[in-house]
């Protein structure tokens, strides 16, 4: 992998585990309440899902290993562009649902 691809994988990485970091004990109906929670994971999310799209550019053969690469650049799109539509139902979803997966996936392709 490029210099700059581990430093982009590394990046999505690190991100991801601040979302579980941040989210560790904590419901639904605590993160629906609370804006500094929300605020701080849906900017990691931003952060995992540039950190992928740049990848794409940089190193697309190890990026179209991604499961769901242009969903993620998407979702990232969405919390950028679309903030104000931002649905904390999916936030929610996709930090216990599909983090874990990409995760783990972002980790195979540092090693």
């Amino acid at each position: 992998m490029q210099p700059d691809g581990r430093a982009l994988v590394w990046d999505a990485i690190r991100a991801s585990r601040l979302v579980r970091t941040f989210v560790e004990g904590k419901s639904f109906d605590d993160y629906c309440h609370d804006v500094v929670l929300r605020s701080a994971v849906e900017r990691q999310l931003t952060i995992v899902g540039e950190a992928l799209n740049r990848l794409s550019s940089v190193a697309p053969d190890l990026a179209g290993a991604l499961p769901e690469l242009r969903s993620i650049i998407g979702f990232r799109n969405v919390l950028v562009h679309g903030y104000a539509q931002v649905d904390d139902e999916i936030v929610w979803d996709v930090v216990h649902d599909r983090l874990p997966e990409l995760e783990r996936a972002l980790q195979e392709l540092s090693e």
